[in-house]
């Protein structure tokens, strides 16, 4: 008996110790993840005898117990296991689903499977055989039966087009009449559909569908434990979120305060001390900020977007007039007439003649109304034949032409100067200049003297190079072409030096039409091209002035004096008998006017033309000795210095503007032989009266030029004076006389000063805030100044083709078009062309049926506008009229002075009737004996003063007084 219950013991131990180990497993097999063979990898790599045990089996299957595989295959939907009562059951019927990867999971893991071939359906397809994406075929729903009679059927239909084309061959030789098509929603084997050509990659898949039906219900029960899987940078693709904050970030666009914080020397590093300090000590030493509760503070703000729209309400009516028959009708009437009983009373009656006389008058009005304008013609009708003679109103703007910028030798500077060739149409030069003050080109001298200063030559032919480029010693801030030879070319330089260039060598250069085909040559063999052909030459200047005797600011107008005459060193102007010019003026802010001539000091008689052979010696850097005899030796033959009338410094000229012009050479015929005697004695001296009269061979002083000129200061003046010098009454010198006079109008410089190219005698002055038109001969003042434009004025200049119109350039970049006969208080037009300052303006004419107008920047860029017809086609009688307005305008500025004489008189007078109220005497105007007698007597009283004061200071001796002699 202990032996049986000894055994029966051990046996219920060795059950319930293999009960525990199933538990286990169970349990062990409950907190795995289920359902997924790639989240069993783990299992299968703890386990190597399960893994090594079972080579046939899939990747990582668990094993259900230590050291034991046991591998369960997935239930077929034919091959259900039974149901079976109890816990021990249920966990047998767990295991094996969870272990067990189903065959679409090991199609993804595998890749496509055999028989299966991906195929890319186009909408159109979808439609024909509905299997629309998202409708027809669903994610959930993914698989489509199509017939193969379906398929042959589209084949026939659209041939290539059909999207099974690439499958013909497959569709014919498969077996059955029904082809399975599987929507791909993730696009897994590269395509939205694949196609299963084979009766095993059928069954596979539909059994595949099954089983994943039926393991949705098992898998809905089961603990997912996800993984966190970092997330992998990938490149940035830009939706437009870049210009947003571009828009948002704050940009400059004042420009910055320049403060300049100057020390003494002996400061410079001196030790700091710091120390503490009581707080009574210092008034305001400390500042208590208490914490308070703000009563409006509330930081509960709710931002809303809302919008609303406004809809007319839509109302349909309607209303039916009656239809009447349309009938002819007519009626007969006859006219009413007097009997002659009653126009015997009319006209015998008194009334008549008085109706008569009364209506007379008027009547004979609306008979000459009548002859005068046409009472039936329609002004509606004819209404736009009106604009034909002003242009239409549509073409009343200045239109962009052309631009020209280059980005290595303009970019980021000013243009100074613009002039336009006077024989080659298309070609405008431009100067450039460094963006800086003075202080600024102190502080960057290395900068500025190896940065060059060019003049570049633009064609029209060519807007992105440059045809030529004029190298300068310094920045070139005024220049123009010689009118006679546009070759010749004459500069004005920031350090006050004039420069001469020659542009002989490549005039042919300018004349060619197309930029790109210019220096080609058919006769060059291949392979020894130059290289430097289609480079933009660089011309070197011929001469430049002395220093020394030349300006000492800054060049700011340069002028040729015109052809038919020069002027000689005593400033008389005379004939010249080449018809070239040679002589020019230039004026900076050094208090003078200089008068250059470019010939031999010399040959007078030679040409400016006249230059040496192109066969001659060269210099070294292949500069033409064409202005040799000037180089670095040449100087002004007179000297203009303005001076004021009064004490208190000189005049600064910024611009200057004579009376005579190009081309007009009717002074010629006014001249005289010989010298000018009624000029010498003005001059005083007798400084031509000692010479021989005038032979055939001397030059002819012409008489009607006018030796006055106008000068715009760096002031705002405006000042009238004689560039011929004469003997002054005090010092006996010969030298400028002051001005005749001078009025300041403008507040700041003047920037332009221009005659009208129809009348001479009117110029146009342009400076600060405003502009004036003055009438030479009139002294008390301009004809017309303008109101303060909220906005600096630049530049000015006369249009070339409408005595009425100017143009005028501002700070803000636009440009406006004034019309004197149209309004003077307002311009005509106001059109914006750069958005930063423009700098200079010239109008031109290039043909008569197009005019240009080039306007210049601070941001170096030339821009070329067409003038519109309106603005340059003069209306009917413009001149006349013009010429009427000025002539107005004369005779009201002599009754404005008229008026300012009697107020001042009347003013007089009110003041002596109050002195003699007052019973003050009134002023006694003397005579001239008695003005000398009292100056006289004021002039011993001083010397009297005069050596008392010297006699305090011990300054003056006094000499003893000779005894009388007994």
């Amino acid at each position: 008996m202990p032996e049986a219950e000894t055994k029966d013991s051990s046996d219920k131990e060795k059950e319930n110790a293999k009960q525990d180990e199933k538990d286990k497993d169970t349990a062990a097999g409950k907190k795995s993840p289920k359902g997924s063979a790639k989240s069993k990898p783990d299992s299968a790599k703890g386990k190597p005898d399960s893994a090594k045990g079972k080579p046939g089996s899939a990747k990582g299957k668990p094993d259900s117990a230590k050291g034991k595989s046991a591998p369960a295959k997935s239930p077929t939907p034919g091959k259900a296991p039974a149901k079976a009562g109890g816990k021990g059951d249920k966990k047998k019927k767990e295991e094996p689903k969870t272990e067990t990867p189903t065959d679409a999971e090991a199609t993804e893991e595998e890749g496509l499977p055999e028989g299966v071939v991906p195929l890319f359906l186009s909408s159109k397809t979808q439609e024909i055989f509905h299997c629309r994406m998202d409708e027809d075929v669903t994610v959930e729903n993914p698989i489509k039966i199509i017939t193969k009679d379906e398929i042959m059927e589209d084949l026939r239909m659209r041939a290539g087009v059909c999207d099974f084309a690439p499958l013909k061959q497959d569709i014919i030789n498969y077996p059955t009449d029904e082809i399975l098509v599987v929507y791909d929603s993730e696009f897994k084997f590269g395509q939205n559909f694949y196609v299963a050509l084979t009766e095993e990659a059928k069954e596979k898949i539909l059994s595949a569908g099954v089983e994943d039906a039926e393991g949705e219900g098992a898998e809905a029960e089961e603990e997912i434990i996800y993984t966190y899987t970092p997330p992998e940078s990938k490149e940035w693709v830009s939706l437009g979120s870049e210009k947003e904050i571009k828009e948002e970030n704050v940009v400059e666009n004042r420009r910055r305060i320049k403060v300049s914080v100057r020390r003494i020397r002996k400061e410079f590093g001196a030790p700091a001390k710091f120390s503490d300090r009581n707080v009574a000590d210092a008034k305001d030493g400390y500042i208590e900020c208490k914490g308070y509760d703000d009563r409006t503070f509330d930081l509960k703000k709710l931002e809303l977007d809302k919008s609303t729209q406004a809809i007319p309400t839509l109302q349909e009516e309607g209303t039916q007039t009656d239809w009447k028959y349309p009938r002819n009708a007519n009626t007969q009437y006859y006219p009413r007439e007097f009997s002659n009983q009653e126009k015997d009373a009319i006209l015998s009656s008194k009334n008549l003649p008085n109706f008569i006389s009364d209506v007379t008058p008027r009547f004979k009005a609306a008979l000459q109304q009548n002859e005068i304008m046409d009472v039936f013609f329609i002004d509606w009708l004819h209404l736009g034949d009106g604009d034909q003679s002003f242009g239409s109103k549509a073409d009343n703007h200045l239109k962009e032409y052309q631009s020209f910028t280059d980005l290595q030798f303009s970019k980021e500077k000013r243009i100074t100067c613009i002039q336009w060739h006077p024989t080659i149409k298309g070609v405008v030069a431009v100067s450039v200049a460094e963006k800086m003050t003075f202080d600024d080109r102190i502080d960057s001298a290395a900068k500025v003297i190896m940065t060059p200063s060019l003049i570049l030559i633009w064609s029209f032919t060519d807007p992105i190079h440059p045809q030529l480029l004029l190298e300068a010693p310094d920045d070139i801030y005024s220049f123009q072409f010689n009118p006679s030879d546009p070759n010749i070319i004459a500069g004005g330089c920031y350090n006050g030096q004039v420069v001469l260039w020659d542009i002989s060598a490549h005039a042919d250069r300018l004349k060619q039409q197309r930029g790109g085909n210019r220096n080609k040559k058919t006769n060059v063999l291949p392979g020894f091209e130059d290289p430097n052909a289609l480079k933009t030459p660089i011309v070197r200047y011929c001469a430049v002035s002395s220093i020394e005797n030349s300006h000492k600011a800054t060049i700011t107008d340069l002028l040729w004096v015109p052809d038919h005459m020069e002027v000689n060193r005593m400033g008389v102007p005379q004939e010249n008998k080449s018809l070239q010019n040679c002589q020019l003026m230039t004026c900076a802010t050094d208090y003078c006017v200089l008068f250059w001539d470019t010939r031999p000091p010399k040959g007078p008689s030679q040409l400016l033309t006249k230059k040496t052979d192109d066969k001659g010696p060269k210099n070294p850097m292949g500069v033409p000795n064409t202005f040799k005899h000037l180089d670095l030796s040449w100087k002004p033959f007179l000297r203009v210095h303005l001076h004021k009338s009064e004490p208190g410094g000189d005049h600064s000229p910024t611009k200057f503007s004579i009376s005579e012009k190009q081309g007009d050479r009717g002074s010629l015929n006014k001249a005289t032989d010989g010298l000018d005697t009624s000029k010498s004695d003005a001059m005083g001296g007798g400084y031509y009266s000692s010479m021989k009269p005038g032979s055939g061979k001397e030059k002819r002083t012409l008489q009607s030029v006018k030796t006055h000129f106008y000068v715009g200061s760096e002031d705002g003046e405006v000042v009238f004076v004689d560039w011929m010098p004469q003997k002054d009454q005090d010092t006996g010198k010969i030298q400028t006389p002051k001005p005749d006079y001078y009025h300041a109008v403008h507040d700041g410089p003047v920037m332009s000063l221009q005659r009208s190219p129809f009348f001479n005698d009117v110029v146009l002055c342009v400076g600060g805030w405003t502009f004036t038109i003055w009438k030479e001969g009139i002294n008390s003042g301009p004809i017309l100044q303008s109101c303060a434009s909220p906005v600096r004025y630049t530049a000015g200049y006369w249009s070339p083709s409408r005595p009425a119109v100017f143009f005028i350039a501002k700070v803000d970049g636009s440009v406006d078009v004034w019309d004197i006969l149209d309004k003077t208080h307002e311009p005509s037009l106001t059109q914006s062309v750069s958005p930063v300052q423009i700098t200079t303006i010239f109008p031109f004419p290039v043909s008569q049926k197009q005019h240009l107008l080039a306007v210049g920047d601070n941001a170096g860029t030339l821009h070329i506008l067409e003038i519109p017809w309106s603005l340059r086609q003069p209306t009917p009688n413009e001149l006349a009229t013009v010429s009427n307005y000025v002539e107005r305008e004369v005779k009201r500025r002599s009754f404005v002075v008229q008026r300012w004489d009697f107020r001042e008189h009347e003013k007089r007078e009110i003041e002596n009737e109050l002195k003699k109220k007052a019973g003050i005497a009134p002023n006694v105007t003397l005579t001239d004996e008695e003005v000398e007698y009292r100056m006289k007597q004021e002039y011993h009283q001083y010397k009297e003063e005069e050596q008392s004061f010297l006699r305090e200071l011990g300054l003056l001796k006094e000499e003893d007084e000779p005894l009388p002699e007994t």
